[in-house]
């Protein structure tokens, strides 16, 4: 699962940016999934966050995000077989990372009263 995340994450990142990040690491917790990206920007915005632009950087990587938000959801989503009911992303320059937070719905509680996922 965590490979699938990972790969269907970059895919996004590399249709939606022209380059993925050369790093993702996905952690899956019982209602959460996180990415980690390391390498994220282009070099064009390495050259714009280089000459004072970062601002410019991070708004234009925001609109992005917001763009792909359903096709990373789709993805997280086709691998755990989970509805994802919240999705958080946010970018940093320096160092170059990513990271980008998926809150699934909860697990229904067994018979016992205990979550399925316990």
């Amino acid at each position: 699962m965590n490979q699938a995340i990972n790969n269907g994450a970059v895919r996004v990142l590399r249709e939606y940016t022209g380059r993925g990040p050369t790093q993702a690491r996905s952690v899956i917790d019982r209602n959460s999934v996180t990415i980690m990206f390391v390498d994220t920007l282009t070099p064009a915005e390495r050259r714009l966050a280089e000459n004072g632009k970062a601002d410019h950087v991070m708004r234009t990587r925001h609109e992005l995000q917001v763009l792909m938000r359903d096709d990373l959801v789709e993805v997280v989503e086709d691998a755990l077989d989970r509805k994802v009911i919240a999705f958080m992303s946010a970018n940093h320059i320096d160092p170059d990372m990513g990271v980008e937070v998926f809150v699934l719905e909860p697990l229904p509680a067994s018979p016992t009263g205990v979550d399925a996922g316990s």
